[in-house]
Order: C-alpha cells, then structure tokens, then sequence
C-alpha cells in the first residue's frame, strides 16, 4: 500500500494555509462510483494529516456510510433540518479512520429531497463553518437544483463516469445543466439570459454551441462579452473515469475533454482513473472502507495519483 504516512506532514510541507476546501462529487446517473470515490478520497486526505468530513447528500439515497464501514447513524441532514438538532456538529459520527468524520444524509426521501434555497443556503454556510480541512459532498444523481447548486458552490467540483455510452452521454448533460445553471445565477449575466438559454438549448452537432455564444455577446457588448469569458473559464471541472479495462477506456477521459472545449469552451480537467476491480464490491458487501481491507488493490496507487493531482502535488 502507498505510504500514506509519509504524507502525514504535508500541510506544512504546501504551506496549507488552513483554510477549508470543499470537494463536491458528482455524475449524471446512479451507480458510477460517486461514493466509492467520496470514501476513498476522504480516506485518502485523511491518512495524509488532513481533518476530514465527508457529506452524504444524496438525498434519499444515503449509503456513505457503508463505504466507510460506519453502521446507519442515528442522525442525519433530516434531523438538522428538522430541528431536531441545532448544529451540523451534532451529526458528526466517527469513522474507523483517524481525522474522517461522516454526516449521513437523509434515510428517506421526505423533507430535504426537495430544499428550499433558504434551506441550502443555511446548509452551505453551515458546512463552512465545520472544524475540517477538507469537506467533501457526496451528491446524488441527475440534475436537480439541489445537486447542480450544490456543485456550484464547491471549491471543487469532480465528476465520476463510466466508460459506456450512457454515463458518458449522462455526464454531458450533468456539465451543461451546471454550466447554464452557473449562468444565470451570475448576476452579472442577467441581462443576456435569453441569449443564453438559447446557446444551451442548441444540441452538441448543431452549429450554435455554447462556446460560440461569447463570440456572440461580444460583438453585442464586449464588456458583457468579457464577464461572461470570465465565468466560463472559472468553471474547471474534474473528471475521473471508474471501472476502466482497456487503454480505451482510459481514453475516453481525453476524449471528453475534447469535446468539451470545442462545444462548451470549458476547460475540463481529466485527472485520472480508476481501474475495474472485483474487490469494490467485495469491501461493500464486508462495510470495510476499500483503501483498508484491500491495501494492495490497484485501486490504492488511483486514488493516490488522483488525489495528489486535486492537491496540484
């Protein structure tokens, strides 16, 4: 297994100036590896010195837990929401991990599935405020409001997908449900939000495209045109690639990245993959964190090289 303990300095070592990170992990469908990769980047950040929370906001859906080997805890986002409890601080359960805590989301899909914006405001600033290093949401699937501006608001937004047409297809459309809800909440932009849902609204063969739409507030108004330049290049999403068998399933990664320069004129950032690997569910199935019960995995030196790629190490 990778030294982690080697690493276990390493805020000192990058000057970490102690302010938190929030990672947020998304992907457009259900069952790509979005907690899997959550878990084990926690545990990754984790066993390298960092304190570490990670967030089950897959609402209605919440099986965190189980990939980090922690029972239902007794708590959850619903009981917050509910003012059962006053603080986030009250869900924080302890993980087998040293420095990873685990806040479940809701077990049921009654009361925060559908959040009012006051609601994941409170949450977010919230979440802030947590004792932690580093805060990664593990999101759930499609494109509600809910995950899109969840992701938003994160220092980090990284996507998981599978190499299949319908995950990647999915993916696609989770990044331009978020790079037109970027769009409009940019105050800024208001005033051309027709011109905007127009490009959005333009399929990825069709010659009006999304990154051709800057061309188009620039000729009408340069000054809009650069604030609109700007939002777009501020929006770096991340790409991880799971359960990869061939050198083209690893492609595929740059493959997307392609596209999404020429149609979106984002830069989105391929840091790595994840090999297939039968012992993922083998850890599920014992509610054992992957990266501890198989520490020989090939899956160990993935993670290692991704989340040192998120640390720009």
């Amino acid at each position: 297994m990778t030294d982690w303990n080697s690493d276990t300095n390493l805020k000192e070592q990058l000057n970490f100036n102690g302010n938190q990170k929030i990672w947020a992990i998304g992907g457009g469908k259900g069952g790509v590896g979005k907690s899997l990769v959550t878990a084990n980047l926690s545990i990754c950040l984790s066993l390298m010195g960092y304190k570490v929370v990670a967030i089950d906001l897959d609402l209605g859906g919440a099986n965190l837990h189980t990939c980090l080997g922690v029972p239902i805890p007794e708590k959850t986002l619903s009981d917050y929401l509910t003012k059962k409890v006053r603080t986030l601080e009250e869900l924080l359960t302890p993980t087998p991990i040293q420095n990873l805590s685990i806040i479940s989301g809701a077990q049921d899909d009654v009361g925060i599935a559908n959040l009012k914006h006051m609601q994941k405001a409170k949450i977010l600033s919230k979440i802030r405020g947590l004792d932690a290093d580093f805060v990664l949401m593990d999101l759930g699937a499609g494109t509600t409001f809910n995950t899109l501006d969840f992701f938003i608001s994160a220092d980090q937004g990284i996507l998981t997908a599978l190499p299949e047409p319908t995950s990647i297809e999915n993916t696609y459309r989770f990044i331009k449900s978020v790079y037109h809800r970027k769009l409009k909440m940019a105050e800024d932009l208001l005033e051309i939000g027709p011109l905007i849902d127009q490009a959005m609204n333009a399929r990825i063969n069709n010659n009006a495209t999304p990154n051709e739409l800057i061309d188009k507030v620039i000729e009408i108004n340069p000054q809009m045109g650069r604030k609109l330049q700007a939002e777009i290049q501020s929006f770096v999403p991340k790409l991880v690639i799971n359960q990869v068998r061939t050198q083209a399933d690893i492609d595929i990664g740059f493959s997307m990245k392609i596209i999404c320069k020429k149609y979106f004129g984002i830069n989105l950032d391929y840091i790595g993959y994840l090999e297939y690997d039968a012992t993922v569910w083998q850890s599920v199935k014992k509610r054992r964190p992957l990266l501890m019960e198989f520490p020989n995995s090939a899956l160990v030196s993935n993670f290692d090289r991704i989340v040192h790629r998120l640390l720009k190490i």
